[in-house]
C-alpha cells in the first residue's frame, strides 16, 4: 500500500493501516523523542501520545508538504508540551557577553547512539533549542514562539549549547585541535 492509500485508510480508522503507519514511522519518531527527552520511558509515553494525536487528527492532513514532516511536527510539539509542563529553565544571557569559540575540526563518523549521548549531556534548554535550530531547521523567531522565550534567549541557548557540546566532545574524544 502506498503512502496516499495508507493515509486514506487511516482517515477511515482502519486498524491495519494504523498498525502499518506505526510500524513504518514509530522508530524514526522515537528517535526524535529521544533527542528532546532524556528518559526512554518518557519518550515512549510521548510517542504514544503523539500517535494518538496523529490517528485522531490524520483527517486534517491535506497533502500540503510531506506526510513525514507533518508527523514530525506533531511529535516535536508533543515533546515541547512535555518540556513546558516541566517548566524547563532557559538561561537568559546577553548576547554581547557571549563570545563564539572556534568550531572543533572533526573527521570522525559517530553512531546515532553516540550523538544522542552527546546531546543528552546538554542541559534541557540548550538541548531543546539545539535540536530545533540545528536538526529541525527552525529559525530563532519560530523557536521563541514555540517555547515562549525571547529570540535573544533562543540565540544565547544555541550559542551556549554549542560551546557546552564542544567541551563535551573535547573531553570525551580528547580532541584538542581546534579549527
Amino acid at each position: 500500500m502506498n503512502e496516499v492509500q495508507l493515509i486514506e485508510r487511516c482517515q477511515r480508522n482502519d486498524r491495519k493501516a494504523q498498525n502499518q503507519l506505526w510500524r513504518q514511522y514509530a522508530p524514526l519518531m522515537m528517535s526524535i523523542c529521544l533527542r528532546y527527552l532524556k528518559q526512554v520511558e518518557t519518550a515512549e509515553d510521548i510517542l504514544v501520545q503523539a500517535f494518538y494525536k496523529i490517528f485522531s487528527k490524520v483527517d486534517t492532513f491535506k497533502g500540503n508538504g510531506s506526510f513525514e514532516g507533518w508527523l514530525k511536527r506533531i511529535v516535536i510539539n508533543e515533546c515541547l508540551m512535555e518540556l513546558r509542563k516541566r517548566k524547563s529553565q532557559f538561561l537568559t544571557v546577553s548576547l554581547d557577553k557571549i563570545t563564539d569559540e572556534p568550531m572543533i575540526e572533526w573527521d570522525y563518523q559517530l553512531e546515532y547512539e553516540e550523538i544522542l549521548d552527546l546531546l543528552n549531556q546538554l542541559p534541557e534548554g540548550y538541548r531543546t533549542v539545539f535540536n530545533l535550530y540545528v536538526i529541525e531547521g527552525y529559525k530563532h523567531r519560530e523557536i521563541a514562539e514555540m517555547l515562549g522565550i525571547s529570540i535573544n534567549t533562543s540565540k544565547s541557548q544555541l550559542l551556549l549549547g554549542r560551546r557546552k557540546l564542544q567541551n563535551v566532545i573535547k573531553k570525551k574524544y580528547n580532541r584538542s585541535r581546534i579549527a
